[in-house]
């Protein structure tokens, strides 16, 4: 039984690694803001120079001289310099959109190389039935990296000049998903003390870093100077007052609006449907399917674990409430399975809609991690449903997610993962822990800066499931640049004075993290005796609160719709 300051959980950061990465970054900041400038400079000179160059007479190609410049330019927006240079020094051309093409190819090529590796040998090298797990979790979300990357690759090939431009929030999706499956792969990993971790930190080195060079020019480079001939006016489609934001089309917007949509498999547990388990409905869906695929689930509680991988798109699964229709579990880490496949429901594939269902994990507090529901998939919205744990409740992996009107339980960490993610109108409800735990509610995983990442929770109601008497906090940085927004919430007066905790105790974290709360009211609303980090801000302008409502931080909202349920785009 772990005690406040021993307890640490999923991924946990070693005290000394944390205070060397707050030394580097101290330095990074400083080279970083006296370089800023001259950067901006030198990347215009460079392009401006080869576009004068081309328009010269004769139409010349630029000299070896000028591409190297060019990729020297490109390059220095990323986290790994060095290794960006390396990897693109042979590429022909000064043109920022066709170097990030070629980086591209560079990643996905390397992380192709490194997913063939599990569970391959290591498997051999180990009889831990926990390690061996691990392996598979990173041979499952290597392969969904590989996905994200060849996504990329198809939008850059495919869509022409202006479909790039068009896609720029696509592509840094994406390319943040593939760093966050990697990183995923190590926290299994380094969860199950894995004894070659080390050894697959090494190997995994090549394919990190240039997943992130890659996430940093389309995030640093191609908004700014959009040199693909063409003016760079980036397409936003903004939410209607009152539905969804535009991730959906008509007929899902219909679907939503419908009280029991047509379904093409309806389930029921007592026998009276076309199956009885949702695994059968599951293995109902086509692959890669363009329109959406309807399961309905009638009342009753199912005791089975659901995956839906990323090859099923555009599932829609609806049943008769969310205190009716129950998907149920048990999986946990103390019987021996990695924090990630503990859960009760995964779903990967993209476009998924869920909407009046309950997911619960039952392995209760004394079985520490127990997922109830894991989400990687893109574009993807959640509407009444709940979802009821203990530790680790609900695991809001990595793309873009949207939660409305939702309950949520648990205890440690029970919202966490590296998703851009909005819960908007839900009941966060903390309940009891273990005796001498903490509770928090937040855990947000952001690791590269150029990440679009982070959660945002607005106009929810915090308040105890139970007799809550466990120090109680809005949340704890997981990663080095962590994100989370709490805004317009209504806070219970269960809620420590100080509102956040470290990961590490009695070690501030990272000022390269961003938490906030803006405009909250209740008893825990206060703001007087909170944390005092760096990366802390316990007041935002509402221009600074602007960038993470619905609108904004979901990336334009263009996947969400408007429809009859009821939506805040502000």
């Amino acid at each position: 039984m772990e005690t406040v300051n021993s307890f640490k959980g999923y991924g946990k950061v070693d005290a000394l690694e944390e205070a060397a990465f707050r030394r580097r970054t101290r330095k990074r900041v400083i080279i970083l803001a006296v370089s800023l400038v001259l950067l901006v400079v030198l990347i215009v000179g460079v392009v401006a120079g080869t576009v004068a160059h081309r328009r010269s007479k004769g139409g010349v190609p630029a000299t070896p001289t000028s591409t190297s410049a060019a990729i020297k330019s490109v390059c220095s927006v990323t986290q790994y310099p060095d290794s960006c240079f390396a990897s693109l020094e042979s590429g022909n051309s000064t043109n920022p959109g066709n170097i990030f093409k070629l980086s591209l190819m560079v990643a996905v090529d390397s992380l192709k190389r490194l997913s063939a590796a599990f569970p391959g040998e290591y498997a051999n090298r180990t009889d831990k039935p926990l390690v061996k797990e691990a392996l598979r979790v990173c041979a499952a979300v290597l392969s969904d990296a590989v996905d994200s990357l060849d996504d990329t690759i198809s939008s850059v090939d495919g869509g022409g000049k202006a479909g790039v431009v068009s896609r720029i929030d696509d592509l840094k999706t994406w390319l943040s998903t593939a760093v966050t499956d990697q990183e995923t792969c190590l926290d299994a990993l380094e969860e199950a003390k894995a004894p070659f971790l080390e050894e697959i930190k090494l190997l995994a080195k090549n394919s990190t870093e240039f997943a992130s060079n890659s996430l940093a020019i389309v995030s640093k480079l191609l908004g700014l100077l959009g040199d693909f001939d063409i003016p760079f006016n980036r397409r936003r489609l903004l939410a209607a007052p009152a539905g969804f934001p535009a991730w959906v089309a008509a007929r899902e917007r219909r679907l939503l609006q419908e009280f029991r949509p047509k379904p093409d498999v309806t389930v029921a547990v007592d026998g009276s449907g076309d199956v009885a388990t949702i695994n059968e409905a599951v293995a109902r869906i086509p692959k890669k399917n363009l329109t959406k695929f309807v399961i309905y689930v009638r009342a009753g509680e199912y005791v089975e674990n659901v995956e839906l991988v990323k090859s099923m798109w555009n599932v829609m699964m609806y049943g008769d409430g969310k205190t009716a229709t129950i998907i149920s579990g048990s999986k946990n880490f103390m019987d021996g399975t990695p924090t990630f496949s503990t859960a009760t429901f995964a779903v990967a594939g993209k476009g998924f809609i869920a909407r009046d269902i309950g997911f619960r994990n039952t392995a209760g507090a004394e079985k520490h991690q127990a997922v109830a529901l894991r989400s990687g998939s893109d574009m993807s919205v959640f509407y009444r449903c709940s979802f009821d744990g203990f530790q680790d409740t609900l695991y809001a992996h990595s793309n873009r997610q949207f939660y409305r009107d939702c309950d949520i339980t648990g205890t440690i960490d029970f919202i966490f993962g590296n998703s851009a993610v909005v819960f908007q109108n839900c009941n966060i409800m903390p309940r009891q822990p273990l005796s001498n735990q903490f509770v928090t509610i937040t855990a947000q995983g952001k690791k590269d800066p150029n990440q679009n990442t982070g959660m945002s929770i607005q106009r929810c109601t915090m308040s105890p499931l139970d007799n809550l008497t466990a120090p109680t906090y809005l949340g704890r940085p997981w990663k080095d640049f962590s994100t989370t927004v709490i805004m317009e919430t209504s806070i219970g007066g269960f809620l420590h004075a100080k509102g956040w905790i470290s990961w590490v105790a009695n070690v501030d974290p990272p000022s390269t993290i961003f938490y906030a709360e803006y405009r909250n009211t209740g008893a825990g609303a206060g703001t007087g005796g909170r944390v005092t980090w760096a990366g802390y801000k316990p007041d935002i302008t509402a221009a600074q609160a602007l960038k993470y409502n619905v609108g904004s931080f979901i990336e334009g909202s263009s996947w969400l719709p408007a429809t009859s349920v009821a939506f805040d785009s502000t």
